[in-house]
């Protein structure tokens, strides 16, 4: 028989055990060094940003001079360098998420580890970060902010919320979670969603996907327990799932290989839709080293993940 799922405790005894999600999420960051990614700020630079009405004082080397002739108005070229640029967090609560197995700590607990590292590493470059949890006791959301308060907000939030809710067949619902991010992440942002994108909505793919618009990037982590990601099952037993009231008797033995071809095919088919939006996905489980995790997220967001192809940290 599968191991039935442990009723879920915030942070204890998984990751948390360790020592608070803010003490370990700290200990992670440091292990990583790099900085998340360049950022934007309004100025001289090599790429153009939009017009605004010319202001004395301003440079005159920027007058569109084009605006000048057609239309006799003094118009300003604004453009965008490379400077600071805001990271918004997705972190998946639905019921799913409280899974443990044999692993460490539950999924949540995972993926917010590795969320509030991430936000670690972006705060100490000064860029902001915002936060959207989705599931839990309803969908919540904190603004992007670089505030000395912006790391302990998100701590909190993170360790407050128990995993719960079922997604996986309400069309919208992620459309509806992830509006927060679609109103205030701007040009140039980076989104990134933790998950174990199993038992999300068929069109979780695609909604996620869209964030990754208006130069924005879209990236996830795959998070899965060990017993999810190798079914390391060999007795004939009941699956059922957390979400979706599916209920699988079956003999793991014949299963597997269909079964880690699938979880592969899943990881390729959102690998590729983010590509195409300017990211990547990682893949984990919570067995993994969050320092080397996180390390993984931060080098494909700076563009050194290889070609971008999804893997599991300590993969070949």
């Amino acid at each position: 028989m599968a191991q039935a799922p442990r009723p879920f405790e915030p942070f204890d005894p998984d990751w948390g055990a360790f020592a608070p999600l803010r003490i370990r999420a700290k200990s992670i960051a440091e292990g990583v060094y790099a900085g998340m990614h360049r950022s934007v700020r309004r100025g001289a630079g090599v790429e153009f940003g939009g017009q605004r009405p010319y202001v004395a004082g301003d440079d005159l080397r920027f007058i569109d001079k084009r605006s000048l002739l057609r239309h006799e108005r003094l118009m300003i070229r604004e453009f965008e360098t490379e400077t600071d640029r805001a990271l918004w967090l997705v972190v998946d609560a639905t019921k799913s998420m409280s899974f443990r197995g044999r692993g460490p700590g539950s999924k949540y607990a995972y993926a917010s580890l590795l969320a509030a590292a991430t936000a670690r590493i972006a705060l100490g470059s000064g860029d902001p970060v915002g936060l959207v949890v989705i599931g839990g006791d309803g969908s919540r959301a904190l603004p992007a902010s670089a505030s000395r308060e912006a790391f302990e907000r998100i701590v909190w939030l993170l360790a407050s919320t128990k995993p719960d809710g079922d997604f996986s067949s309400r069309d919208g619902a992620i459309e509806s979670a992830l509006f927060p991010v679609h109103e205030r992440a701007r040009r140039g942002a980076t989104v990134v969603l933790f998950s174990d994108l199993v038992d999300l909505p068929p069109s979780a793919k695609q909604a996620f996907a869209s964030v990754g618009t208006r130069r924005r990037r879209a990236f996830a982590t795959m998070v899965l327990s060990p017993d999810e990601a190798t079914l390391p099952f060999r007795d004939h037993a009941r699956f059922a799932s957390l979400e979706g009231d599916i209920v699988i008797e079956a003999d793991p033995e014949q299963l597997r290989d269909g079964y880690r071809a699938r979880l592969d095919a899943l990881a390729e088919e959102w690998n590729g839709e983010l590509v195409r939006h300017g990211g990547a996905l990682v893949r984990a489980t919570t067995d993994d080293d969050p320092v080397a995790v996180v390390r993984s997220l931060t080098m494909a967001i700076a563009g050194r993940l290889g070609e971008n192809a999804p893997r599991r940290e300590g993969s070949s």
